[in-house]
C-alpha cells in the first residue's frame, strides 16, 4: 500500500498563500470583494497571515491563457520557506492543462498543506503521484468567504484537519446546509435546511482504506495521465465521489461511474462515499454495482460532507479511513498533518 508524506500542521501566525490554480475569479473586478472577504476569515478566524501567489488575482482571462504561469504559482508557494500551506481560491475546469508544467519532485521535497475542492481534484491526484497528502475540502471564495460569517462545522473541520497533530476521528453529518450562494446576503437570508444525516446505500459491516477520490468529472479529464490513480491506490481505498450528475444528468453520473468501473476502481476499492444522493443519483449507481461490476455487497453511505453545498467537512486524500455500515459511521483514523 502506497504511503503518503504528512505536511506540517498549521498553526496561528502561520503564512499561508492563497491560489488561482483553476479557475481565476477571484481577481475579477466583480469577485474581488468575495475574495478580501475569505482573506479576512483567514486572518480573524485561524489568526492566519495571507498572501497571494504571484498570479492568484490577475483574473480569469489570464489565468486560462496561461495555465503555466498558474503551476508556476504552486511552484513558488513550495519554494517560498514562509508559506505554511496553500489554499485554492476556487475550482474551475481545466486544471488538467496544468500537467506539463508540474515539478512533482518539488511537491515531494517541500510538502505543504494544500486545500480545495472541485477542480481542485486534478491537483489533489498531482499531490497524491507525488506521494504527498493533500487536502480535499474548502475553498476560499466558497465555502470560506460564504455570506453572513463562517459556520461553525467548517471551521471545526479546517481545525481539525490542519491544525492538529492528532487522529481526526468521527466525521459526524452536518446539522443544517445550504446551496452555494455568491450573492453578497445578509445572514438572516441565507436559505438554510435541516440535514438528513448519513444513509447507508448498500453493504454491511465496517471496512478500511484510504480516502482517495473527488469530483467526478475532473477526475475523468486526466484518466489516461500519469497522475490519473494506478491499480495500486484503488486497491482497498474508500472511494469518496461527487458531482455524480452534473447538470441533473443521469446519464453523465451513468459514464463516470462506468469510467471508474473500467479503470478498476469500483472492483478493487473496499468502500464509497458520496455527498447526499436523489432518487436517480441512488439508481444510477446501484444498477453498475449490480449488474456490471457484481459488488452488490460493496458498503456504500452517502450524505457526507464534501460536495458543492455549504458546510464542508475536510477529507485528507491518502488518510486511513473506517466506513461502518451497521452504525452509518464514517471515522478518519489518523491525523491530517505532523
Amino acid at each position: 500500500m502506497k504511503s503518503f508524506i504528512k505536511p506540517h500542521s498549521l498553526r496561528p501566525g502561520d503564512t499561508i498563500a492563497t491560489i488561482s490554480i483553476s479557475g481565476g475569479r477571484a481577481g475579477d473586478p466583480d469577485l474581488l470583494w468575495r475574495y478580501e472577504l475569505g482573506k479576512k476569515r483567514l486572518e480573524e478566524d485561524f489568526a492566519l497571515h495571507v498572501v497571494e501567489t504571484p498570479h492568484a488575482l490577475r483574473g480569469a482571462k489570464y489565468l486560462y491563457e496561461n495555465p503555466q504561469a498558474r503551476a508556476e504559482d504552486l511552484h513558488w508557494a513550495l519554494e517560498n520557506p514562509s508559506v505554511k500551506g496553500i489554499i485554492a481560491n476556487m475550482g474551475g475546469d481545466d486544471s488538467y492543462r496544468l500537467l506539463p508544467y508540474i515539478d512533482y519532485e518539488l511537491i515531494r521535497s517541500h510538502p505543504k498543506i494544500y486545500m480545495g475542492f472541485s477542480d481542485i481534484t486534478t491537483t489533489c491526484m498531482v499531490f497524491a503521484h507525488a506521494g504527498v497528502m493533500s487536502y480535499y475540502g474548502p475553498s476560499l471564495l466558497t465555502p470560506i468567504a460564504q455570506p453572513g460569517s463562517l459556520d461553525a462545522y467548517t471551521k471545526a473541520a479546517i481545525e481539525r484537519a490542519l491544525f492538529s497533530g492528532e487522529a481526526i476521528g468521527r466525521v459526524e453529518p452536518c446539522g443544517r446546509f445550504t446551496p452555494i450562494e455568491w450573492r453578497d446576503l445578509p445572514e438572516s437570508e441565507i436559505p438554510w435546511q435541516e440535514n438528513t444525516g448519513y444513509q447507508v446505500v448498500q453493504g454491511s459491516g465496517r471496512v478500511c482504506g484510504r480516502l482517495i477520490g473527488g469530483c467526478m468529472g475532473p477526475l475523468q479529464q486526466i484518466m489516461g495521465t500519469e497522475v490519473f490513480p494506478g491499480r495500486e491506490l484503488w486497491e482497498g481505498s474508500i472511494l469518496f465521489m461527487e458531482n455524480l450528475s452534473p447538470s441533473n444528468s443521469a446519464l453523465a453520473a451513468l459514464h463516470g461511474w462506468r469510467a471508474l468501473a473500467a479503470c478498476g476502481a469500483l472492483e478493487l476499492c473496499a468502500g464509497i462515499i458520496t455527498p447526499a444522493m436523489g432518487n436517480e443519483d441512488r439508481e444510477v449507481l446501484l444498477k453498475v454495482l449490480k449488474h456490471e461490476v457484481h459488488r452488490e455487497d460493496l458498503p456504500v453511505l452517502s450524505g457526507v460532507d464534501f460536495g458543492h453545498r455549504t458546510p464542508m467537512t475536510v477529507l485528507p486524500v491518502g488518510a486511513m479511513a473506517a466506513l461502518d455500515c451497521t452504525e452509518g459511521s464514517l471515522t478518519i483514523l489518523e491525523s491530517g498533518a505532523v
